[in-house]
């Protein structure tokens, strides 16, 4: 992976912020995102496709949603930036972090 184009891939604040709070949950689905970051669904799904086009994320169908997770094929020093990143800003990601694990135990979550 190429550095510059890992790190172009995360200046965007969307992509960031759901990158981070996937490494904090492990896996969610594009309709727990959305709740999170109060975004709609394709400003959603698109910042996803791309962190999976740089190769940060991977990604599962089930059903109609799609769940992502962090791709444990990065090189080390890609995952170590990326998990300290989520572990030294939780200020930065605290509130979506809330409203995501909310919506994932939610018993009339979407997904």
């Amino acid at each position: 992976m190429n550095p510059c184009t890992f790190f172009k891939c995360l200046a965007d604040e969307t992509r960031l912020k759901s990158l981070l709070l996937i490494v904090q949950v492990g896996e969610t689905c594009v309709c727990d995102l959305m709740e999170a970051l109060d975004l709609d669904q394709p400003k959603t799904s698109r910042h996803l496709a791309q962190l999976r086009r740089c190769g940060i994320l991977i990604d599962e169908r089930r059903g109609k949603w799609v769940f992502y997770k962090l791709n444990p094929d990065l090189p080390q020093w890609a995952s170590d930036v990326i998990v300290n990143a989520a572990e030294h800003n939780a200020d930065y990601i605290s509130a979506a972090l809330q409203k995501l694990v909310a919506s994932q135990s939610s018993s009339i979550s979407c997904c």
